[in-house]
């Protein structure tokens, strides 16, 4: 079913799955032009560097939550001609999103010191960065595919969500920008895992581990709670579908 998304999203593209890569790379380019050039945020690290170590994953993120969140009712013809647990639905677009991960990966691996990052062993923690996001998004999509069932508000209120989301993550300005509001950021659990990514590309301080923190803690309790969602409720959504 992943491959199948995969192919579907892609299909008769002239550029394929490099759109996956293009699109948050023009936004990052973007991003960096204005904030550098206009809004100088000072973050004392090469700010190219800060801003595409972000940007790439949260296109990961932008991309894969809608999708994930309306699944379960947008798979309904195929739940009705056979039963499988349907908690498998959301977790398909989180799955044909690695394709796309993967390979911004490499390109971030490529960008990141032409844009003037150190390379070191600290590159390593790109590994445990990305099984966070891929988890993170997986147990978030669980419990809102579920949620959209009962409630079909629930996917205006994520495409909302999403665009708040972006300017309350720092993926284009330094914690330490935004002044007393730096500790508030870190209960938005996407900012420990932006933070894991910039500290495995840029290599700077500790202060991520706060924020990393929050966000494997509120990892495991959305797993719970999408687990217990769905063992108690699978066979009672198809009376709402």
């Amino acid at each position: 079913m992943a491959r199948k998304d995969f192919q579907a999203r892609y299909k008769r593209a002239t550029f394929g799955v490099l759109w996956a890569v293009a699109l948050p790379l023009l936004q990052a380019a973007v991003m960096i032009f204005v904030f550098s050039h206009f809004i100088r945020t000072g973050t004392g690290v090469p700010y190219g560097a800060f801003v595409v170590s972000g940007i790439l994953v949260w296109s990961y993120f932008l991309v894969t939550l809608p999708a994930g969140t309306t699944s379960i009712v947008d798979g309904t013809g195929l739940t009705d001609k056979l039963w499988f647990p349907r908690a498998i639905l959301p977790m398909v677009p989180c799955l044909s999103g690695l394709v796309g991960l993967g390979i911004s990966m490499v390109i971030l691996l490529v960008a990141a010191p032409l844009l003037g990052a150190p390379v070191g062993v600290h590159l390593l923690l790109l590994i445990p960065a990305c099984a966070l996001m891929v988890a993170f998004t997986m147990a978030l999509c669980l419990v809102l595919a579920a949620l959209q069932v009962y409630f079909r508000d629930v996917r205006f209120i994520a495409y909302a969500a999403l665009t708040v989301w972006l300017y309350a993550t720092p993926i284009m300005y330094p914690s330490s920008k935004v002044g007393g509001l730096a500790p508030w950021l870190n209960v938005n659990p996407m900012t420990g895992i932006i933070s894991l990514f910039h500290v495995a590309v840029l290599g700077h301080d500790r202060s991520w581990v706060p924020g990393v923190a929050v966000s494997v803690a509120v990892t495991l309790v959305l797993a719970i709670v999408a687990v217990e969602t769905h063992r108690r409720l699978d066979r009672k959504f198809v009376d709402l579908l």
